[in-house]
């Protein structure tokens, strides 16, 4: 993250545009509708608009596109940007949820046809990767002796066998079976190389984590794979709209599990 990373707000010109449905609504300075691209990223800013948090709600997007889309809407005078402030302490329990940018079109059909490819593939092979998203992650710069997987499973078996077969691949592995212990975690060590975040816990919903995560600046771009035992398919859009990276199916092997998060990482 920047050393004086930045947050971005909406000026009354960008209130405008946002709103405006016709050419004529708005002083925007082209004889055409408002791009569909523009729209987007206000949209985004209006919910929250601190820079990493954008660049995790659109990570399917090269930084630097995204740095440069951010500098078109200043020249337009649509957004403005501050130095960000302090961060207040993580926490899933009583938190409310962050709220979410509205779908485009075209961001709804991409989801939807995603949506059923992700189903299919979880079906033959138990795992699925959000490619969209893993392509402007940065490689690991870690050897697997040195990555830090952290794992969110309540049921016992199922923790210690995913400890034991991420342990047998090679990585450290922490674990947790709360939301309220994911969250002292997060406060207190150094953040994980990645989060294999189980869907269903005692104490919080998997999919309200992730919206949370995804909505922290710390947290926006750290690689998140869900585990379930569900595949259905509206479990499947929820967790790809919310920003998951992956998802792995119960039961599972190691080398699912080493393949997945190799893929996720990059790690040669």
């Amino acid at each position: 993250m920047p050393a004086n990373p930045l947050v971005y707000t909406l000026t009354a010109a960008g209130q405008e545009a946002l709103s405006a449905k016709d050419v004529g609504e708005t002083d925007f300075p082209l004889e055409v509708d408002f791009p569909s691209d523009y729209r987007r990223l206000l949209a985004m800013i209006e919910v929250g608009g601190h820079i990493e948090v954008l660049r995790g709600r659109l990570r399917r997007f090269p930084d630097q596109l995204i740095g440069e889309w951010l500098k078109e809407l200043e020249d337009l005078k649509l957004i403005e940007s501050r130095e960000a402030g302090e961060l207040d302490a993580i926490t899933f329990t009583g938190a409310s949820l962050p709220p979410l940018p509205p779908l485009s079109d075209e961001d709804r059909k991409r989801l939807v046809k995603t949506t059923v490819i992700a189903g299919g593939t979880l079906l033959r092979s138990g795992s699925f990767l959000s490619g969209d998203r893993i392509a402007n992650l940065k490689p690991l710069e870690k050897a697997r002796a040195e990555t830090v997987i952290l794992l969110v499973e309540d049921d016992p078996d199922q923790a210690a066998l995913a400890e034991l077969r991420l342990t047998m691949a090679g990585y450290q592995v922490h674990s947790v079976d709360r939301a309220k212990a994911l969250s002292r975690y997060l406060r207190q060590q150094a953040r994980p190389d990645l989060l294999l975040l189980d869907v269903m816990l005692p104490d919080g919903n998997g999919f309200d984590i992730l919206a949370q995560l995804r909505g922290r600046p710390e947290f926006s771009t750290l690689p998140i794979v869900l585990l379930t035992a569900k595949a259905e398919l509206v479990d499947i859009r929820n967790g790809l709209a919310l920003g998951a990276d992956g998802y792995i199916t119960k039961p599972y092997s190691k080398n699912q599990l080493a393949e997945v998060i190799n893929h996720v990482l990059k790690q040669s």
